[in-house]
């Protein structure tokens, strides 16, 4: 349930309203808009909400039931698109912002030279793994804190704020330590302790969608964070998995309109994640942009051939380049810039 406020409402108020919610039992979530505050009523009570005693009260214009179960995350709750910093630029704005580098931190030179490469190309933020999770328990599992350090380097010799994966609840204080945008990776999207854990840092989060996971499941997954009041999230189309065995997941073109209509929170997507095959990486990216994708998180390496993990679907500097001359050209054909 969400009460919406009269224009003129005074803070006494609005303080009235928060104490009657929580004296029912209630947790209370605030959103300003421009021109009224919306006050959302989530939790569970053995005392039911009465949408009449919450619209009889002083400031109250009226009480809407939020049919949807993602509360927080609903339109209905903030009507308005959520802006999330980064870089000096907004996720969720009119930039179309680009996230890119190496799927894992290799060694200090290699993510160094990465930087320098995708913020020549123009990215807006470095994304690299200190953590890998993989299929196999003998494949590169990443350098942990070492790998951590190297980006932090990397981000004071380009100014490339950092986006990289946490997978234990257990890490992530050390991990804020060191990145500006904590990822939750797609087998991690409905670890509900490590979601909990990220919400609780009120650190800004990357949610990728899980691989065999409903928009409504990310959504929900989404709500988790967005509890503990952090709304400084992110969600990411990275591909689900089908019957399909051309590319490595199929890319859901559809959930970016989707995400937009149904949620307030920016939506970017990881198209290299997506299809698996760096020649496809490019077109998708394009598409991506055309149907309202807030950002795009692309892989980039020197020397793909050379990658300890996910090479094939990884863009050279050179190519990547291109990439960002081709997405640039499509944001201003849909009215954005990149």
């Amino acid at each position: 349930m969400i009460v919406v406020m009269k224009v003129d409402a005074s803070s006494e108020q609005m303080a009235r309203v928060i104490t009657r919610i929580e004296s029912d039992g209630y947790k209370s979530h605030i959103s300003e808009g421009d021109e009224r505050t919306i006050i959302g009523v989530v939790g569970e009570s053995p005392t039911p909400l009465k949408e009449e005693n919450y619209g009889a009260m002083e400031g109250v214009d009226k009480v809407v039931r939020i049919s949807a179960p993602y509360k927080l995350a609903s339109r209905t709750f903030h009507p308005a698109d959520s802006l999330v910093p980064l870089n000096g630029s907004k996720v969720g704005g009119n930039k179309v912002v680009v996230i890119a580098g190496p799927c894992s931190v290799e060694g200090r030179t290699e993510i160094i030279e990465a930087a320098c490469a995708v913020k020549e190309a123009g990215a807006t933020a470095l994304r690299g793994g200190a953590f890998k999770p993989r299929t196999s328990p003998y494949s590169f599992q990443g350098h942990g804190e070492k790998g951590l350090q190297w980006l932090a380097e990397a981000r004071e010799m380009t100014g490339l704020p950092i986006v990289t994966e946490v997978m234990d609840p257990a890490l992530v204080p050390m991990v804020c330590q060191y990145a500006d945008v904590l990822q939750v990776g797609a087998r991690n999207m409905q670890n509900f302790t490590l979601l909990n854990a990220v919400g609780e840092s009120q650190h800004t989060v990357l949610l990728k969608r899980g691989m065999s996971c409903t928009i409504e499941d990310m959504l929900m997954a989404a709500e988790y964070i967005l509890a503990h009041g952090n709304m400084k999230l992110i969600l990411c189309e990275r591909g689900i998995r089908t019957f399909e065995k051309a590319t490595r997941n199929t890319f859901d073109l559809n959930a970016i309109p989707v995400l937009k209509r149904l949620t307030h929170l920016p939506v970017i997507a990881d198209p290299s994640h997506a299809v698996g095959y760096s020649e496809y990486v490019e077109p998708v990216a394009r598409a991506a942009v055309a149907a309202g994708a807030d950002g795009l998180i692309i892989e980039v390496h020197p020397n793909p051939a050379e990658a300890l993990s996910d090479g094939r679907q990884s863009l050279t500097p050179q190519r990547f380049a291109s990439m960002m001359e081709q997405v640039r050209r499509i944001a201003e054909a849909v009215g954005r810039t990149a």
